[in-house]
Formats: C-alpha cells, structure tokens, sequence
C-alpha cells in the first residue's frame, strides 16, 4: 500500500524514524498522531489551508512530523537553511507570508529576530525546547487530539532558489485540493523514476533537509512506509558505519560526498558492510567522471543519477547506462522533455551545445511575487535555469556547466566544472572552487581556490604541482593562472558552493 497515513493506520507499530545521532525511534503509528496534533493546533491558531508556515531546523523527527502535518492540511511548507542570517531569513518569512514558524532551539536567537521583523504572531512561533518569544513545540501539541483532521487536503513544498545571484524566489506551485491518502503514488515519484519499489528499505538522509531533492526522497520513502534514518552531522566514516548498522538499502547523495568518502583510505573503506545498498541516488552539482567511475566501482552497479531543479525536471541514469556514455545525466523521465536551444530559443542540432530547456508534464509553477522572473525563465511551456548542454544521438543529456559560470579569457569561452574535474583527482585536494576573476588585458583570468587534505602543505611548491598537474590533462589557456589555498570552501552541508563569497574576497586582488 503506497501512501503514509495508510501505512500507518495499517501497520501502526513499524518503525518510521530514527534519529542514528540520539538512537531515538517512532513508529509510524506515532509519527501520525503528531501530524494530526499538529493540524489541530495550528487550525487552533488560526493556520489554515494555502497558508505558509515555514521551518528552520536540522534533520530531527521534528522536522518531518511538521512536514508531513502540511502535507495533509494543504499548507505551503518553507524549508529555511539553518545557516542563513536573520536578515536573509527575515526575507524568506516575509516574501513567503509566513503565518508560523517552527525552529529548534539552536537556531532560535535568529529566527526569533526574523520572525519579529516579519511580524509573525508569538503564538505561532514555535521551538523544540524553552525559549523565550517562542512557544514550546512540545506543549503547544499536549491534550490535542490524535484522531484525523477533517477537511484535509495536499499540501506542497515552497522552496526558495538558492540566491547566488540577487534575492531568493519561492518556487510555488497551485494547489490541487486533491485527498492526501490518495496522492501518495504521485509523491512516491522521486523513488519510482529509479525502480524503487515495496515496504522493506531502509532510506538514509544525510543531507539537510531544507534541501529539495533531499526532502523529496525523504517523503517519498514515508510514502512507502520505509523505515528512514536521518543523520545530523556528516562525516564520512560515520556515514559507512551508519550503513552498516542500520542495514541502508537507500539514501541520496551529492558530489562532494563522493569526494570526501574516496579519500578514506581503503584499508578502511573495507571495515565497513555497505552490501545492503541498492540505490545511490545523486545529483543537484556536476559529478566529475573519475569520481563516479570509481564510487561505481566501489559501490557496485547501484549509483543512480538525475538531472533537475527545484523547479521541475528533468533525466535519470542508472549505473550501466552511465558507463556506456561516462558524463551523462541520463534521458528524460517519461513525463518529461528535454530541448538544448540557442540564445535565440531555437533548437540546436544532436551533439551542439546550447541551453538546455525542460517541460514536467502538467506540473506548473511560478516564482512567488516575481512575475519577471517567471516569465523570463519560461517559453512555450519550457523552463530553463541556465544550464549548458547538449545531447547525443541517442537521447542522453551531457551538461557543460551553468551559463553564468563561464569564463571569458582572452576570448575563448571555459567552464570551471572541467577545471575543477580535473584538480579533484589530485591526491591533495579536498575540495576546489575555480571561477575568474576581472582583468584589464584578457577580460578575466583562472583563480582556483583549494582545500587541501589533512597534512598536506599549502606553500608554493604544492601550488607548482596542482599546475603541472593540471598541465599535463588540460590545453595550456585552461591552467589555472594562480591558485590559492583555504582552510574550509564555503559549501553548505548538501554540497552547495557559494563560489560569490570566494568571488567577492579574490576580486579585490588581481588573480
């Protein structure tokens, strides 16, 4: 049976959640009397159906109780980065007309600002614990009813982009009315695409959850009635022991996961029973073709890619397919379509590269209060986030990078992800950030900033090798013209890069 709160009323006494950092565990019987708690209290309050509430929280049981009790009373759930400031928090409360907010206490002194400021009532400000200008989660939900809400329907996730460039939009969609018992089938997608299927795996998530993709799978494993396992903190080896320990047959992960695990050392990497996976599935940045090769390797024939955007999307690509066309992000999923255009919009030829432009069958959205944007991201049904790529004779996708992040030097166009390639397979590097930086005479020049691994030197003589190394797999013009070394890149715990931080520091000095 597909679909949460039926899985729960008929298996009530299954495992739902486990937090892997506490050992704390809920049933699915549990996990959906909380949800209906949580309608009635917030209906109480005064939140009703198509309002907003938002959350800023780590991974915790909270999280997805909060979640899943939208879900069923059609509201609009606001995932918020934990790591944003008040201000840019107060933007998304007030830009997503939030009625509640829901935070734990670490993040409270923040939220409690933001929410001030996007004149959010105190008695719908909520934290997990005892904190002042908030009301204790905990106690705003005792001595209320467990039974089913009336009147439920399909709430949606209301996510905002990323704002590297300008402010951050919500991505919103129409709500459907439709009975939530009965979308659960729809919801189960993000798994189903992959040929996922049954009650009996065990979903790991290792990234926040205020990321889409990351929410999306964690609820559609809740559609199935998967046991699911979040993780607070990541690190590497505890992501193998947690594995091992909890038997994960499902989890989804991102590049720089991939990364960070190939560095442990193999006699270590063998300490470990990873042999209940059976669906890795990653996406949301460019995976280098040397590191899923080898994660491939390793893994098994069990590494699945796709190719979206909060927004829609998109392809898929399962292990097999990928090492007969190494690069690829796969076809389009059945109900989608994939077109590579030029500037212009008009379609460009097999294997040419353009921008590429998706349609996700009936599913329609817009940015929340900009219309501008909407418009500009959309034509004849399609939607672009500019994104460059083409596509090979037999329809699979292969991505060059995003338009903005080209760099332009001495004329000649260069995407940093293949720069960037090519310094991950470097045994010293933990992690890179190449972009360009403006310059008088060739427009702009190669910065590359890395982060080495543990014990390795950041001097000069290091800096002379990662360009030799790069020399000897890249023509001359895309060396890097200087490298710098850091302690930490600013990524976000999912692997996001904020390469305008890097770029705003490095462009007070020529590269």
């Amino acid at each position: 049976m597909i679909g949460f709160w039926n899985n729960a009323e008929e298996l009530p006494h299954e495992i739902a959640v486990i937090e892997s950092d506490s050992g704390k565990m809920c049933t699915r019987g549990e996990l959906a009397s909380r949800t209906h708690q949580l309608v009635h209290m917030l209906r109480e309050r005064g939140v009703t159906s198509t309002n907003v509430i938002a959350v800023v929280m780590e991974n915790r049981t909270e999280f997805i109780e909060i979640f899943l009790a939208a879900m069923q009373a059609g509201l609009y759930f606001v995932p918020i980065n934990y790591h944003l400031t008040a201000e840019e928090v107060t933007h998304i409360l007030s830009d997503s007309d939030a009625r509640a907010v829901f935070c734990s206490a670490e993040y409270a002194k923040t939220v409690l600002a933001a929410a001030e400021t996007a004149g959010i009532d105190a008695k719908r400000r909520f934290v997990c614990g005892d904190e002042s200008g908030f009301e204790n989660y905990e106690d705003s939900l005792r001595n209320q009813p467990t039974d089913k809400p009336q009147d439920r329907s399909e709430g949606l996730m209301m996510t905002y982009t990323s704002g590297t460039t300008g402010r951050p939009k919500g991505i919103k969609r129409p709500p459907s009315g439709k009975n939530p018992d009965e979308v659960g089938e729809l919801w189960s997608h993000p798994m189903r695409i992959f040929g996922v299927e049954g009650t009996d795996h065990v979903h790991l998530v290792q990234s926040p959850m205020y990321h889409t993709a990351v929410l999306a799978y964690a609820n559609a494993s809740a559609q199935y009635g998967h046991a699911i396992v979040l993780m607070k903190e990541w690190a590497a080896e505890r992501v193998l022991e947690v594995i091992e320990t909890y038997k994960i047959s499902t989890t989804h992960m991102v590049p720089t996961h991939f990364h960070r695990l190939l560095k442990i050392d193999e006699s270590d990497r063998l300490k470990f029973d990873i042999s209940s996976l059976k669906y890795v599935v990653h996406g949301a940045a460019p995976c280098p073709v040397e590191t899923k090769t080898s994660i491939i390797e390793w893994f098994g024939p069990v590494v699945y890619e796709y190719y979206g955007a909060s927004e829609g999307g998109g392809t898929t690509v399962n292990s097999t397919d990928w090492l007969k066309y190494p690069g690829t992000v796969g076809r389009p999923w059945t109900w989608a379509k994939i077109k590579i255009c030029d500037d212009k919009g008009e379609e460009v030829p097999v294997g040419v590269q353009g921008i590429v432009w998706m349609l996700m069958g009936a599913f329609e959205f817009q940015y929340h209060k900009s219309p501008e944007k909407t418009s500009e991201s959309k034509r004849d049904g399609f939607f672009t986030v500019g994104d460059l790529g083409h596509m090979n004779e037999d329809g699979f996708l292969f991505l060059h990078g995003r338009a903005s992040e080209i760099i332009i030097t001495g004329g000649v166009n260069i995407h940093p992800s293949e720069i960037e390639a090519v310094l991950h397979q470097h045994p010293a590097v933990a992690d890179v950030a190449v972009f360009g930086i403006e310059d008088a005479e060739w427009g702009e020049l190669i910065k590359c900033v890395v982060q080495l691994i543990p014990g390795a030197n950041p001097d000069e003589q290091t800096a002379l090798d990662l360009k030799s190394f790069c020399q000897e797999k890249l023509a001359k013009f895309k060396v890097p013209r200087s490298i710098d070394f850091i302690d930490q890149l600013p990524r976000d715990p999912n692997g996001k890069l904020y390469k305008r931080v890097l770029k705003e520091k490095y462009s007070k000095n020529k590269a």
